[in-house]
């Protein structure tokens, strides 16, 4: 075995003996992988989001999300939707590599971090809005909570990241979505947002916030007018009348893009002034809080959902 499945090995046995894990680790074999049904939540998880169906942050807990998101695929297999994994899932959800795997950071990737400003104007005056720490940075490459991967790297000295820096990450940073997309069917009271196929079967599915006020909230069919990654941001104060900043700017702002732009890295416009799907910095809430209008994804939804659409594609709203 070498030394890199031996420190894997020694972070996970770790967090079990601590109790600050919640999920059964799987571990990393010594021999070549061979595809099996998923074991565990996490691996339920990573493989779920590898095929486009997300449950947002990546934790090895079971949650409202990761039902959602079990139920879905699910549903899309034509096998019982009992968000649980039975046998008739275990057939349809194949573990295809393990779900961990090791990471080491770059010189590049640590040198483009940046902290954030703390006010808009302050964000305005930047070239661009990266990520502000390599644990943000790691956490939205490979869909995981932050605080996941804490305890998957215990020994790890988040603060002083330095070039070389290996850590365990889940092993999934983009989606394989299987089928053509027709339309974008959303649902309000789940918050969730999925792709169908012409046949009316699901191909994927992803955790949405929705509008704060029930009257922001569009109910029926839109369609999309334009696609833009990396975009910028227009900030007008008017819409943010909570921000005691926003009352003495008098004037707009324009945002520039990157991963903590406040409408992310993807910008999906619909055919209602205003309103759009987009991404946000803020992927652990996605599902739990409100917005001021739009539709808001995890930037890594936001960005899988960006490939599937089209200028003119259906966007069903429903309650």
């Amino acid at each position: 075995m070498n030394s890199g499945r031996i420190a894997l090995r020694l972070l996970i046995v770790a967090g079990l003996m601590t109790g600050q894990t919640a999920f059964a680790a799987p571990a990393v074999p010594d021999e070549p992988f061979e595809p099996r049904p998923v074991a565990s939540w996490l691996e339920t998880q990573v493989e779920l989001h590898r095929r486009g169906f997300s449950c947002g942050s990546i934790d090895g807990i079971v949650g409202t999300r990761t039902r959602t998101a079990l139920l879905a695929f699910q549903r899309s297999q034509g096998v019982p939707a009992t968000g649980e994994l039975d046998d008739a899932t275990g057939e349809h959800l194949i573990l295809t590599s393990p779900a961990l795997v090791l990471r080491v950071c770059t010189e590049e990737e640590i040198a483009v971090l940046r902290p954030v400003p703390p006010t808009w104007l302050e964000k305005s005056q930047q070239e661009n809005l990266p990520h502000g720490t390599v644990l943000e940075y790691l956490a939205e490459q490979h869909r995981a909570a932050p605080n996941f991967l804490r305890r998957l790297n215990p020994a790890v000295d988040w603060d002083t990241p330095t070039p070389g820096l290996t850590v365990t990450v889940p092993a999934v940073e983009t989606a394989t979505v299987a089928g053509l997309p027709a339309r974008v069917i959303i649902w309000l009271e789940d918050r969730r947002l999925e792709v169908v196929a012409e046949e009316g079967r699901t191909i994927a599915q992803f955790p949405v916030s929705i509008a704060r006020r029930v009257e922001k909230r569009p109910i029926g069919e839109l369609h999309v007018t334009v696609a833009i990654p990396e975009p910028n941001y227009t900030f007008d104060p008017a819409v943010f009348p909570e921000s005691p900043e926003a009352a003495t700017l008098g004037r707009k702002l324009i945002i520039p893009p990157g991963a903590n732009n406040p409408v992310g890295r993807a910008w999906i416009g619909l055919d209602r002034p205003g309103y759009g799907i987009h991404g946000t910095p803020d992927p652990e809430n996605v599902g739990r809080t409100e917005s001021h209008g739009c539709f808001r994804l995890a930037n890594w939804d936001a960005l899988t959902l960006l490939r599937l659409i089209y200028t003119g594609m259906v966007v069903v709203v429903e309650p």
